[in-house]
């Protein structure tokens, strides 16, 4: 198992009588890319805040490559580097005014280094231009670039995807991924884009009031048995459709387009497809689909809130 780059043990932050973050015990490893997801409120901000040191917990330790960041401020903070969705730059300055302005806050920052990073955010045409002058997605490409001056062991993405457009996205996916393979370096990003979390992560967790609900890898949340298949049936009426089913099976049933999707029951599915065609119902076929993660997101979401969900 590669090194823990992040380590949050027994974490908890209350305002007064309000409490935002319960209990949360957690660990990003070299070479990881971690997701955090939750709704707005949910306190992921908070815990971003705890871990760059910007914000004291009511209990529990915050671990960066080992050091304490209550303990061990400087050392832990030095090994890492954050882009939150704001990016604090200074907008009468160019892109490399401002790279040169914050590396000469760090210690061990050579103008290769400067130039290094310039490469990995795409601005190299832009790079001279007055900040003021840039989109909001440039802003956060230069931000990506300032915080990975030091070569962080860790880095800490707030809304990464914000702002930029489609060649961005993609371009931005491809740059983690390379950061976290051959810089062996430990990605925690907290988004709410979940299917740029889907494509990019190693490992997701699943935040809400405070508390992890649900924390596996990306695999084992797509591979988690008949839970998280469903069977997709095209058909000429999809809502007469799903209101047989509904009615007849007692299923949850969802429409899309020309399609009914269903749980994926296999021992219910000939009995389904009978009582279809005894209706005339034309089908026109019948696929097995993987939930998504925001399906999935969403069911653990109202189970948790609601109780179980069928």
């Amino acid at each position: 198992m590669s090194d823990k780059v992040l380590e949050i043990k027994g974490l908890e932050k209350s305002y007064g009588e309000r409490r935002v973050l319960n209990n949360l015990n957690f660990e990003v490893y070299a070479g990881e890319i971690f997701g955090f997801i939750g709704p707005n409120g949910a306190g992921k901000s908070t815990l971003i805040r705890i871990i760059s040191g910007l914000t004291q917990p009511s209990y529990g330790e915050v671990y960066i490559c080992g050091l304490s960041v209550q303990k061990q401020f400087e050392k832990a903070i030095s090994n890492i580097g954050v882009v939150m969705e704001n990016c604090q730059l200074y907008s009468y300055m160019t892109g490399r005014q401002n790279l040169q302005y914050f590396a000469s806050l760090l210690k061990s920052v050579t103008k290769d280094d400067i130039e290094r990073v310039i490469k990995i955010s795409g601005l190299d045409n832009r790079i001279d231009d007055k900040v003021r002058n840039y989109s909001f997605g440039m802003k956060q490409r230069l931000g990506l670039a300032q915080a990975l001056l030091n070569n962080p062991k860790l880095l800490i993405l707030d809304e990464p995807t914000n702002g930029l457009d489609v060649n961005g996205v993609i371009e931005l996916r491809r740059t983690l991924k390379i950061l976290a393979a051959k810089n062996n370096m430990g990605i925690f990003i907290s988004s709410h884009i979940l299917s740029e979390v889907e494509q990019l992560c190693d490992t997701v967790a699943i935040f809400d009031r405070g508390s992890i609900l649900e924390m596996r890898t990306m695999d084992d949340f797509q591979n988690d048995g008949k839970a998280q298949k469903r069977f997709r049936i095209r058909v000429d009426y999809p809502n007469y459709a799903g209101k047989v089913i509904a009615l007849k099976h007692g299923l949850d049933v969802e429409l899309a387009g020309n399609s009914v999707i269903i749980p994926y029951l296999p021992e219910l599915y000939d009995k389904i497809i009978d009582d279809l065609r005894r209706r005339n119902l034309t089908i026109y076929g019948t696929t097995v689909v993987s939930k998504s993660l925001e399906d999935i997101y969403l069911d653990i979401l109202k189970e948790r809130r609601y109780g179980r969900i069928s």
